[in-house]
């Protein structure tokens, strides 16, 4: 055994933070992940919560149709990090990992000796390869700069162009006989009201027009000055004017934050817009008396709970550029890499991808996003329903005890959505897609999951340059941000903010980023 230091990112965001571990063997070269008749197979995934064993049963159909037999090791997200350390310094892998819950890019770089390159299997994968010709993004968005592939991607199905939507309290807006604003001067005039006229009807100066959400405060209120923020992993980076851009650094996010501190003067921003925790924040959006005016979230009752009937979609308010614009990230939250790796431990690596192709179907993709036909699904011709939840299940929570839903690997043709239907039209995926059908016309191309260098003595390693340099960039820009917001002084500050940010390695940065954007490009034909 060969003892080597690894690197795994800890965390949501895949390069905020690493721990360092010891690895199990090294990458092996034996011939046995081919020359071996194997039918046996360990896949360890992780779950958000204790859903049962469920999701595993159109999988497990799968294999059955493979000729092979998956034993699952299941690990509950509270408890994979320690898990992770233990498991991988232990050396004891399962053949495979499956969903980007599992391992992140930082991860799977630094434990490449751990990790076996799929290419030569991919080829032979008629399903993926089907579907990577009709979306090229998936397989440049696997395709390491060497020509590697470490992990299989996913194309989710019944996902929308838009991403974190505002949303506005429409009850509040009828009570004090606003109309909907279309632009964000209407939207200041608005929060005004909602300060001051008391819409809640309490008696009580206690609305807060404009709190904390489901998504980045910040970024989701400058929005209207063309502040673009995607997913958590595409690390602020955002497309201005075609170029790569690091969103903190922008004259957009400038202009967004002077304005949105003249709210804050104002008190139309929750002063605890910096200090709550989740829970706390989750508190005030589903309070028994309606505080908040305006937040941010996926859907309506996923944001507001109980008080998603008040609420409705902000419309794309129109910014002081005449321009109106939305949050939009499709590469990141609609499809995505990472979803299966298989390890050195495996045996007979062309039966377990065989298996890996079965879900590159619509069929497949359907049922593991919300369960099997005649379960969470059905198919009719080339119909497709979603049923409504059991029991007291949420439409959510009955699709993630079914299936995989978020993760693992999968692709949908979208010409397809027109021929699902919801059995529950509350369905919060049936809502948003209702929302993204008004909405999506003034989405704007988001910076794409790109792929990035890596290489064992770390002379050419973009990911371990970005892993160096981002935590420190976004530690430093975020603390300015709540002192910009709260006190003001952005304009002051700016040129030596900007230097100090370079000092800190911006150029190198966004070089890292601007080159592996022009490589993505490249592999897409553009």
């Amino acid at each position: 055994m060969k003892n080597q230091k690894l690197v795994l990112a800890a965390g949501a965001a895949s390069m905020l933070a690493a721990i360092t571990l010891l690895s199990a063997c090294g990458n092996s070269s034996s011939s046995k992940q081919d020359n071996s008749s194997n039918k046996d197979f360990t896949v360890a995934t992780v779950r958000w919560a204790d859903w049962g064993n469920d999701y595993t049963k159109f999988p497990n159909q799968l294999a059955k149709e493979a000729g092979i037999n998956v034993k699952w090791n299941t690990y509950l997200n509270a408890d994979w990090g320690d898990k992770k350390s233990t498991l991988m310094a232990g050396g004891n892998l399962p053949d495979a990992f499956m969903g980007s819950i599992t391992f992140t890019d930082q991860e799977i770089a630094q434990n490449q000796s751990n990790f076996i390159p799929l290419e030569k299997y991919v080829k032979d994968m008629p399903n993926l390869q089907k579907a990577m010709k009709k979306n090229p993004a998936l397989k440049a968005m696997i395709t390491s700069p060497d020509g590697h592939i470490w992990s299989l991607p996913k194309e989710a199905p019944m996902r929308p162009i838009i991403a974190n939507q505002l949303f506005i309290n429409k009850t509040w807006l009828d009570k004090l006989g606003l109309q909907m604003p279309t632009t964000y001067d209407e939207f200041v005039k608005v929060l005004e009201a909602f300060k001051t006229k008391d819409p809640n009807g309490n008696g009580k100066a206690d609305e807060i027009p404009y709190g904390t959400g489901n998504f980045d405060p910040t970024m989701s209120y400058t929005l209207p000055f063309g502040v673009l923020r995607g997913a958590d992993n595409s690390n602020e980076m955002m497309m201005l004017k075609g170029k790569p851009a690091y969103i903190r650094s922008t004259d957009n996010f400038k202009q967004g934050i002077e304005a949105m501190h003249d709210a804050f003067t104002k008190g139309l921003i929750d002063p605890e817009l910096y200090t709550l925790d989740p829970t706390q924040a989750q508190a005030k959006l589903m309070a028994d008396t309606e505080t908040v005016g305006v937040s941010v979230g996926w859907t309506t009752d996923a944001t507001f709970g109980k008080n998603a009937k008040d609420y409705v979609a902000l419309p794309a308010l129109k910014g002081p550029d005449g321009n109106q614009y939305v949050m939009s990230d499709p590469d990141h939250f609609n499809q995505g890499r990472d979803e299966f790796m298989v390890t050195t431990h495996a045996k007979n690596v062309k039966a377990l991808m065989k298996w890996a192709d079965k879900f590159y179907t619509n069929d497949a993709a359907i049922q593991n996003y919300y369960g099997a036909f005649g379960v969470g699904t059905e198919k009719s011709g080339d119909a497709y329903k979603v049923l409504k939840p059991t029991g007291d299940n949420s439409a959510d929570t009955q699709a993630w005890i079914n299936s995989l839903r978020d993760f693992g690997p999968k692709s949908w043709d979208n010409s397809l959505n027109d021929k699902v239907t919801f059995e529950d039209p509350t369905n919060g995926d049936a809502q948003k897609l209702k929302m993204d059908a008004e909405l999506k016309q003034y989405a704007r191309p988001a910076f794409p999951s790109v792929t990035y260098t890596n290489d064992e003595l770390h002379t050419n390693d973009e990911l371990q340059k970005i892993a160096q340099v981002y935590p420190d960039l976004s530690s430093y820009t975020t603390q300015e941000t709540a002192k910009w917001v709260t006190k003001g002084g952005i304009d002051k500050d700016w040129n030596a903010y900007i230097a100090k940010l370079n000092q800190m390695g911006l150029k190198d940065y966004l070089k890292i980023q601007t080159g592996a954007f022009d490589r993505y490009q490249k592999a897409l034909g553009k």
